[in-house]
Order: C-alpha cells, then structure tokens, then sequence
C-alpha cells in the first residue's frame, strides 16, 4: 500500500480512499502512539462499513504485530481494530490467524486484564465462525482456556466463551476435548443465571444437547445441583437435551424428581412441533418408571398426545411412541376417560390401526383392547362407531404376532355377545363379524359381513401363497420331503 491506486487484478482497478492511506501509514510508524491512533482510526472506520473492512485488509499483519506489544493500550486498540475487520468477513478472519494472532490472544485469555480477555474471548468467537479456522483455533490450545473463562470470566466473556465453544463444538473430536475440561458446570451455571429466552440460553442447550451423547456428561449434569431443573427451565430449547438425558435408566428418576414432568407436558401444548416430538419421546423414556405414568396423567397429557396423533404422519416414529404412551396411560381410568371426551380421540387411534407402521398398529390394538377390556360396556360402541373392524381384520393376518392375538381378542370383545366360542370354530370369525356388523348397520348386514370376511381370506389367502412361493425356493420336492422344508430370508 505505497500508493493511492492498488490493482486486485488486471480488470479490476481499486483506487485507496486516502484517508485509508494515511491511517494505514500510522500504524506502520515506529511511534506507538501514532500506532494507537491508526488502529483507533481503522476500528472507527470499519465498525459499519464491509467497504471499509475490505481496503484495510492489508493493515492486519502490522495490527497483529501491535498484538505482540507490551503496551496495554496497544494491545487493546489492535485487537478491537481486528475484531471489526473480521465481522461478517471470512477472508479476513482467514486472513487474521494466518497472520498469527492465535498466539497472543491465546495469552491475552490469561491477562490480568479483563478488558483484554474479553476482547480476545469475543475475537476468538468472530474467528471460529470460518470453518477453515477451526482446525487451527482447536490445536491451538483455546478450549481448555475458554472453559476458564466460562468460570471466572466477566459475563460478556463467558457468554462469548460459550459462543465460541459452541462453534467448535460442530467439530466432532473437539466434543470430547470440551468436556475433558469439565464444561458441563458452568455451563449449568451460565444457563442459570441468563435469561431462558436468550440466545445465550439456547447456544448453551444446544452445546449441552451434543455433549449429552458422552455418558461422561450425562453423568456430569445430574450430579449438578439443579442442572437437571435449569435445563427444563428451558422448555423448548431443553426438552431435546433432557431427550438425551432420559434414555439413561440411572437418570431417569433423577429427572422425575426435578419437576421436568409437567414442564414437558407444557411443551407437547405450546412448544414447535420438533420441541413437541423431543418432548413426547423423554416422556415415553420416563414413562418406563411405572410411578411417572400417575405423574404424566395428572397433568392432563392426553389431549397433547392426541394432537400430536392427529397432525403426524401415521406411520411414523412419532405415532409409534405416541400410541406406546397412550397404552401405556389407558390402563388408568382416567386416562380412558380423557382420551373418548377429546374430540376425535378414538378415530385418531383406529385411523394408526389402518395406516400406522407394524409397531405403531401393535401399540394402537393394545390401546383399543385396553379400554375394551376394562369396560366392555362403556367403550364398545365408541370403538364401533369409528369403524376399527376392517383395520382389525386385516391386523388378525398382517399385524406382528402380539398385534395378531390383540386383534382376535378386541373383535371378540366386540361380539354382540359378551362370552366367548372356541376359536378353533369355524364360523367362529364369521360369526363376530356379522354380529359386529349388526350392530352398526341395519340394512344389507349379511352381505357386508360376508364381504369383509372375503376381503380377510383374500388378505389370508394372499399371504399364504408367498409363504408357499418362498418354501418352493429353498426346497426341490424331489430332494426332500414337505416337513423337512427350513424357512429361510430372501436373498435382498
């Protein structure tokens, strides 16, 4: 920059404002003063303007020099000058940790200084934005210090202690490194003390959510005081961290009594639908403690899990969990009681028994079957009127073994008459079928149980053809008898 006039290249002329010039010129003086004043100059200058950071990217390499310096107010003014050159620009912030201003703002996270350690937290945050700087701020040495400064940092440098983490931390290897360094208190304690809406308290559970996965932190975190609470104080931001948390059997009642239950009740109401499906599956985990089953009713979950029913795909994880839940909670009769005055209650049910995966159409019979056989006579026709009979029909030959047997028992139940035949009868099934058809339909009854007993046998008789396509594969008739015949996969 001896000039006025620099060339990028042959077509693109740049003339250099001379107020760049001669700021520049200052920071090249061997008088530290005027230096503090071309680095002062350069910060103003550069604070809104990308224009302005661009023309003063040749002044980095003599900023970072300044860094080296044992004046305090040189350090101060070239860092605050090449924390502006780097926002919202990746060749500079590149073009910084070339220049080599990891070593001394590595040192100034020690510095006696505040002022200069919160400088230099929040420059290192600026720099760890760039995915090409990552690798080198970890090998670095910059972890282990920032998690200093997330304990006895000013607020502003924990907060962007936190920030900077957070950026490292989308590099796998340095999860392990972060928590090596015993991240998860003050983090808890950040998380604590800033308010639940920031930003500050989502990066923090976000952060949290990925260390999670190490048992180290899961461990870590329970044995916090409170750090089970602050995290559900979250809500939404919390509820996929406490997701994580509550796969663990040695956390789960740890997490029961910090009071999370209720809390994620409240998300399955009012969080995103991605906070509410994070919600509803640490509720499923806690639920395997029979205790927490009371714990969940009481705090009227039923209509939330009916409205996450409704509006997910029925095939899908989500409605699988959902109707595990919900046969899990319909052994309480409160529960059965809640779940047919909700409106469409038992239709989003029967609708999982027709469209639902084989696990979800399992859970789903197993709900209906609940409610029946608790109260034959009180939940009969509410499962009638939402037509289940064609979806428990083709579940007695296409379900898995557990969804199979439930089925047969729920349309026993569904019998006119309460006592149950032999099923090895034959007109057994026929039977429930017209009996169940009479009830719901008063005209062409004979003709509509014949057809759905057709549809079954036509399901039936479907499947026993492959399974007879499948044994012709791997048995030659006349190499061996039709007993000896061994069931095998399908090559795929």
């Amino acid at each position: 920059m001896a000039s006025l006039e620099s060339h990028n290249s042959a077509e693109n002329f740049v003339r250099i404002p001379a107020i760049v010039q001669q700021t520049v010129e200052l920071i090249l003086s061997n008088d530290w003063t005027l230096k503090v004043e071309g680095a002062r100059e350069i910060r103003r200058l550069t604070k809104t303007s990308s224009k302005h950071r661009r023309l003063f990217s040749d002044a980095i390499e003599p900023l970072v020099s300044m860094l080296q310096s044992e004046n305090f107010d040189c350090n101060e003014a070239a860092l605050l000058a090449l924390l502006n050159l780097a926002v919202k620009d990746e060749s500079n912030k590149i073009k910084i940790v070339d220049a080599g201003a990891l070593d001394p703002l590595i040192c100034f996270l020690q510095s006696q200084y505040s002022t200069l350690q919160e400088y230099a937290t929040a420059a290192l945050l600026t720099l760890s934005a760039s995915s090409i700087n990552k690798p080198t701020i970890s090998a670095s040495g910059a972890i282990p210090l920032l998690v200093q400064v997330l304990i006895e940092g000013t607020q502003q440098a924990k907060v962007d202690a936190l920030m900077a983490l957070y950026n490292l931390s989308t590099l796998p290897k340095n999860l392990n490194a972060i928590l090596s360094f015993q991240a998860i208190p003050p983090l808890i304690n950040l998380l604590k003390s800033c308010k639940k809406s920031s930003k500050t308290a989502e990066k923090c559970c976000a952060l949290l959510e990925s260390l999670l996965t190490f048992d180290e932190a899961r461990t870590a975190l329970t044995a916090e005081e409170g750090g089970v609470l602050t995290v559900v104080e979250v809500l939404e931001d919390g509820s996929a961290a406490l997701l994580t948390l509550s796969a663990s059997s040695i956390n789960k009642p740890t997490i029961s009594a910090s009071g999370a239950i209720p809390l994620l009740v409240q998300v399955l109401i009012e969080g995103t639908q991605q906070a509410k499906v994070d919600a509803l599956m640490a509720l499923y985990n806690l639920s395997t403690l029979p205790k927490n089953l009371n714990a969940i009713l009481s705090f009227q979950a039923i209509p939330p899990l009916i409205n996450l029913l409704k509006s997910c795909k029925k095939s899908s994880k989500t409605a699988e969990k959902c109707c595990a839940l919900l046969e899990s909670l319909l052994t309480f009769d409160e529960a059965r009681t809640a779940l047919t005055a909700e409106e469409g209650g038992v239709l989003t049910v029967v609708e999982v028994l027709e469209d639902g995966s084989l696990q979800s159409r399992e859970h789903a019979v197993g709900a209906l079957l609940t409610m029946c056989e608790s109260d034959r006579s009180r939940y009969r026709e509410a499962i009638l009127n939402e037509g289940a009979i064609p979806g428990l029909l083709e579940l007695t030959v296409q379900g898995t073994p557990k969804a199979q047997s439930k089925a047969r028992m729920l349309l026993q139940l569904l019998r006119d008459s309460p006592y149950p035949r032999s099923e090895f009868q034959a007109d057994t099934l026929e039977n429930i079928v017209s009996n169940i058809v009479s009830q719901i339909d008063g005209e062409d009854r004979c003709g509509k149980a014949k057809k759905m007993l057709a549809e079954m046998v036509q399901v039936s008789m479907e499947q026993s053809l492959r399974h007879l396509q499948q044994r012709a594969l791997v048995c030659t008739p006349n190499e061996l008898p039709l007993t000896s015949c061994t069931s095998e996969v399908p090559s795929k």
